[in-house]
This record gives structure tokens, C-alpha cells and sequence, in this order.
């Protein structure tokens, strides 16, 4: 029997795939634990289902950080080891300049509590479990210190790379796709760009409404991302680098996902 993983957790509302997840380890579905929930929304209900089962939770308030920089930017409050010209070599994010800058340092205020935060409860897998923010290079890359052990997890609500953004289910349902589903991945720079761990789909129907399909894509939420958290676990999550020649002769790399026994 290995050692059971410590998980942490970031919601930003109700917590329905926290609380599977937690269901998950306490059934030994997953050989782990949840230690610590944590949310950038004050009023995230999810916290109050991980205080019931006696997890640590605390709130970065990105709202009030985005706030509170814009009518004051002061460049004291930034963290000391942020170098917002090396960050931004790497994030895979289109903008105005200005707009990006803002971008950048709000993040890198509210990503340095974050991590003081979660320095409390030291974890081997981060989940983000419906976080509703965007992770910069500063944050990601003082999680994932290990080179091909990529540590922060996501859900999203779309078959990958299709729909990519925050309304997954939405922009499936009203493409007019007759096949929906749900992706978790592993995190990198870009916007839901990151390795692809698993997928479940469902069938769109005629009589289907927007609230159909976001129900029917939640119950496979909350079967497969336990379900990817598990091989995670088991250790059977590798992570290699494919090189493609693509038909113009350009050479492409992609880091893939591939489960092992």
C-alpha cells in the first residue's frame, strides 16, 4: 500500500466536485486526504462543506487585492522574488499591454498569499476545484518544482481543446454540439492548454436545455476527476514530451499524458 497523498484544494463557489473528492478519500476510492481548502471568493459555500469535515480553509480575496491595487498601485506590495519580465516571456495570455501588466502584478500579490497560505499544509497534489482565476508562471512554477511532475490538477467543463474558457457547457450547448463533456488536465501557462488526464462525454439531445447539459456534465464531474485524482495516487500518471512533424515541415512538442499499470 503507497502512502496516501496529501491534496489540496482551490474553490471559488459551491465546492460539488470538492465534496466528491472528499467523499472520494473517505470511501478509499482515493488513497489520500484532503488537508487544507482554500478559495479567492469570501462567500464561497464550498469552504463551509470542508470546515464540516474539520479541513483548514482560508480565503485570498482577489476581488478586494484587484480593488485595493487599483486605486493605490504601489510596487512595495509586490512579491520580492516577482520578475514580471521573465513572467511574462511565458505566459501564454493575449493583451493589451497595460491590461496585462495589471494582470501580472494583481496576480502576483494575490498568488504570493496563496502560497503563504498553503505553506501551512504542506500537499502532494493541487486541485483546483472549480477556481474561477487564472494561474500565472509565478504561482505554477513554485508548485510544480519537479521537471515532468507537473502537481496542480483541473476540471474543466468541455471536451478539450474544444471550448476552452469559463463556460464550457455553454459554449457546447450553443455551438449546436450533440456530444458534451468534461476534461481534467494538468495545469500549464496557457488557458485550459495544459496535458489531458481524462474525459467522459455525454449525449446532447433534442429537449435538452443549457441546465440538462451543465446537470448531466456534473455527474460525470464528479465520477472523473476522483477517478484521474486516483491514478495520481497510484502514481500511474506520466508525463513525456511527443514531438510531431507537422505537414509544413515545422517540428511541434506537446507534453501528453499517459496512464501506466
Amino acid at each position: 500500500m503507497t502512502t496516501p497523498i496529501r491534496i489540496g484544494a482551490l474553490i471559488s463557489g459551491t465546492g460539488s466536485n470538492l465534496d466528491a473528492i472528499m467523499a472520494a478519500c473517505e470511501s478509499g476510492g482515493i488513497n489520500g486526504r484532503v488537508v487544507f481548502a482554500g478559495a479567492d471568493n469570501p462567500s464561497a459555500a464550498g469552504l463551509k462543506k470542508a470546515e464540516n469535515r474539520g479541513i483548514p480553509t482560508f480565503v485570498v480575496d482577489y476581488s478586494g487585492i484587484i480593488r485595493s491595487y487599483k486605486a493605490d498601485p504601489d510596487p512595495a506590495r509586490l512579491p520580492a522574488d516577482f520578475n514580471e519580465a521573465d513572467i511574462r516571456t511565458r505566459q501564454h495570455l493575449a493583451g493589451d499591454s497595460d491590461r496585462l501588466r495589471t494582470f501580472l502584478q494583481t496576480r502576483a500579490i494575490a498568488e504570493a498569499a496563496l502560497l503563504e497560505q498553503m505553506a501551512a499544509c504542506p500537499f502532494d497534489l493541487l486541485v483546483l476545484a472549480g477556481f474561477m482565476r487564472n494561474l500565472t508562471p509565478y504561482f505554477i512554477d513554485r508548485v510544480n518544482t519537479e521537471e515532468n511532475r507537473p502537481r496542480i490538477m483541473n476540471i474543466h467543463p468541455a471536451l478539450l481543446p474544444a471550448f476552452a474558457g469559463t463556460d464550457g457547457y455553454g459554449d457546447t450547448f450553443r455551438y449546436g454540439c450533440r456530444i458534451g463533456g468534461c476534461t481534467v488536465h494538468f495545469i500549464d501557462y496557457g488557458e485550459d492548454s495544459g496535458p489531458i488526464i481524462g474525459q467522459r462525454c455525454f449525449a446532447i439531445k433534442e429537449g435538452d436545455t443549457l441546465e440538462t447539459v451543465k446537470k448531466k456534465g456534473l455527474a460525470l464531474e464528479w465520477e472523473l476527476y476522483p477517478e484521474c485524482i486516483r491514478l495520481f495516487a497510484e502514481n500511474r500518471l506520466q508525463t513525456v514530451k511527443m514531438t510531431w512533424t507537422l505537414p509544413d515541415g515545422k517540428v511541434t512538442q506537446r507534453n501528453v499524458v499517459r496512464i501506466v499499470d
